[in-house]
């Protein structure tokens, strides 16, 4: 592996939320100069090539800690994540990850939910449809709890 050690990227993670937004954040080497650049490139399938971050989150000093994308498709395959960089001082060691998307995506809440209590007998019907998601096709993967507050 080139580069110096310890001007990797760490504490790389990413989170899918609202069905088709994905946050990916890091923070800069510990001994990483301070002019280095970061640089982050994935790849959804095999198939695609490799693109790089559109949108890019900053720091106070312009260096990217982050990427923000839209319209993420999740796919079943494990997605390629790789972030390098730059600097005048010294080589930036690569960090490269494979991930699975579907395990970093964060449900909506269900939609719809009615509850509807009757007086004799005392009861409730609580009712709601499936929460968004791009890649669920087998809707009984689903669990839910429900939490009763009595006032």
């Amino acid at each position: 592996v080139s580069g110096m050690p310890g001007t990797a990227v760490k504490n790389f993670s990413c989170v899918i939320y609202n069905v088709s937004l994905m946050n990916c954040t890091w923070s800069e080497g510990r001994d990483a100069p301070g002019d280095t650049q970061y640089f982050l490139y994935w790849k959804n399938s095999r198939e695609e090539e490799e693109t790089q971050c559109e949108l890019y989150v900053k720091d106070e000093h312009g260096r990217h800690i982050g990427c923000q994308f839209q319209n993420v498709t999740i796919k079943d395959t494990t997605t390629y994540f790789m972030v390098n960089g730059s600097s005048k001082d010294s080589v930036i060691r690569f960090y490269d990850e494979y991930i699975t998307l579907y395990k970093i995506g964060k449900l909506t809440a269900p939609l719809n939910i009615t509850a509807n209590c009757t007086g004799e007998p005392r009861g409730c019907v609580i009712e709601w449809q499936e929460p968004l998601t791009s890649h669920m096709e087998n809707k009984d993967c689903f669990q839910y709890e429900i939490d009763i507050k009595n006032k």
